[in-house]
């Protein structure tokens, strides 16, 4: 191990108790030990993340209390400690442990904390610390990541999750702060607990964004869905929210509804993941359903598979579930004569091009900011001021989507409302969810997204990323798909180099690599900032299906070759 690890190591054995994580330690070997302490968790924009053990590069009891300090020093000079913190947790193994922790270091240090009772999703901490008038919010979880992982998000005063330099102002601090010897002890008196009924105006405040609400309750119960929360917190918000909307035929997977931070009947709890949906097909072909929900754990993430004329299911991607909700919106508004003049639709910057052609039609501008959806978020705050544009809708291609704007961070509570709107008006035309979609392409052309993700291990693979992210810098490719490459866009540097010559990036810096190419196609290049994973994106629009996957096959070729 290098000098710098070994102290580490050295540290934590001379502090740590007897119990679980000591032991970890003794039994461990030189290259586990040389990757529990080779570094630190970062905390970025999206805070930490990482696999549970002991370590400083794990995620503990030691380094979530560690963190709370650096986000309560960071609020205390704000003067915000008596506006104080909402805190949530998720279905995660020691998400509930970590969310105690975090209260004690809070309220030991004279900041007020709002601690729900049991596990919510994330759309309900953001909307709830707006609604307190909270300096900030923190919420334990790692999303869709494996059952090892667990995270912690934190949350600025506007409901947004940290920009770039909130984030750094966060990190420095924690860096000012020891693993072990600082007192902690909880101020009950500062700690008040949110119950169900704190969930309320939550619920009420969604549902008011349905606009077909007489058809939901008059044809709501025709309609059968299937859904399933992966084990996570999805399942009291989701079927609430169906519910009161009138969709009232609604069959949960009984395998998958409780709690379960092991998430034993999948791979990983991943929306994304067409695995993930087994169980949910299953039931889908008892019930007689046609569409099928699913959230990841902490329910800022929502999955959709619609059944084809085939009798199969198709899982649809994150870009086909926001341009089926943005062509309902939009059509909605346009025939009750509500678009707005000044309205705005956002989305990621590696997300579908379609959006931007939906958007054209209705007059409607359409932007498009980094990855990450605090940027979306930003864009919603400046929204809300006066004089500003009217926010319309927000979604990630990762399949994040918000309306609305009184949360704000993606809402798979939210979305899955939203689409049992869209199927029950699709059953009021003698259609199904899956028509609909592909009357989008007959109007508009087919459109095709292909993301892969290469995840690696440990400090080797992050390595090997920066690696791959170099050699793209440094010798892009010239063609690809038979596609000329005809611009490289290096947001790091934040210039672009094209035909025409260099050219600035109005854009933060962020580790990605965009590549423009001939015939309406771009590629990306974007790895993780919280895991060794690395995504590569593929966008294009094609005169056919068969046309599009094998031009985004053979691009995706091109770019495989590179890891």
């Amino acid at each position: 191990m290098i000098s710098t690890a070994k102290q580490r190591l050295d540290c934590w054995l001379a502090a740590l108790p007897e119990g679980e994580l000591r032991a970890q330690l003794l039994a461990a070997d030189d290259a586990e030990l040389e990757d529990r302490f080779y570094s630190e968790l970062e905390f970025g924009t999206a805070g930490l993340r990482g696999v549970l053990g002991a370590g400083t590069n794990r995620m503990n009891e030691y380094v979530v209390r560690r963190a709370t300090q650096g986000v309560a020093d960071v609020i205390i000079a704000q003067g915000g400690g008596s506006k104080g913190v909402c805190i949530a947790y998720d279905s995660r193994n020691m998400s509930a442990e970590f969310a105690s922790a975090a209260a004690d270091v809070l309220s030991s240090r004279g900041v007020r904390v709002y601690l729900f009772n049991s596990l919510r999703s994330v759309p309900q901490l953001s909307f709830t610390l707006r609604r307190l008038g909270c300096m900030g919010g923190i919420m334990i979880t790692a999303s869709h990541n494996p059952p090892q992982y667990n995270g912690y998000k934190v949350y600025g005063e506007d409901g947004g999750q940290l920009g770039p330099a909130q984030a750094a102002a966060v990190m420095e601090r924690i860096a000012a702060h020891e693993y072990f010897g600082e007192r902690v002890e909880r101020d009950d008196a500062l700690v008040s607990m949110l119950s169900e009924a704190d969930d309320e105006p939550y619920y009420e405040a969604t549902s008011g964004l349905l606009t077909y609400r007489e058809l939901l309750r008059r044809r709501g119960s025709e309609l059968a869905m299937v859904y399933t929360p992966l084990h996570g917190s999805g399942y009291i918000p989701v079927t609430t929210i169906l519910c009161r909307a009138g969709i009232t035929n609604l069959h949960v997977v009984k395998e998958q509804a409780e709690p379960d931070g092991d998430f034993p009947t999948v791979s990983v709890p991943n929306p994304e993941d067409a695995r993930a949906y087994a169980l949910a097909m299953e039931l889908a072909d008892r019930t007689g359903a046609n569409c099928i929900l699913a959230t990841d754990p902490d329910s800022d993430r929502l999955g959709v598979a619609v059944r084809k004329p085939t009798g199969e299911f198709t899982l649809l991607t994150g870009n086909q579930i926001a341009v089926i909700l943005i062509k309902h919106i939009l059509t909605t508004r346009e025939s009750l004569g509500t678009l707005p003049d000044d309205g705005v639709v956002v989305k990621s910057i590696v997300s579908t091009s379609l959006a931007d052609a939906i958007c054209r039609k209705y007059g409607v501008e359409c932007l498009s900011v980094p990855t990450g959806f605090r940027f979306i978020s930003e864009v919603i705050e400046r929204c809300s001021w006066a004089n500003g544009k009217e926010f319309l809708f927000g979604f990630e291609e990762s399949y994040g989507f918000l309306s609305g704007g009184f949360s704000r961070d993606k809402d798979a509570i939210l979305a899955a409302m939203l689409v049992a709107e869209v199927c029950v008006c699709c059953m009021e035309r003698g259609m199904t969810l899956y028509d609909y979609l592909n009357g989008i392409y007959e109007e508009y052309g087919y459109y095709r997204e292909d993301t892969r993700s290469y995840s690696f291990d440990g400090k080797a693979g992050m390595e090997h990323i920066d690696a791959i992210m170099q050699s793209l810098r440094c010798a892009p490719p010239e063609c690809l798909a038979s596609r000329r490459v005809i611009a490289v866009e290096d947001y790091m540097a934040g210039k672009g180099v094209g035909d025409g010559g260099e050219y600035e990036l109005d854009f933060p810096r962020l580790n990605m690599i965009r590549l423009l190419c001939e015939g309406d196609m771009w590629v990306c290049a974007r790895p993780s900032g919280t895991e060794p994973k690395i995504k590569f994106y593929v966008a294009l629009r094609a005169g056919s299906e068969e046309e599009a996957r094998t031009l985004a096959d053979e691009a995706h070729s091109a770019l495989s070759a590179r890891i």
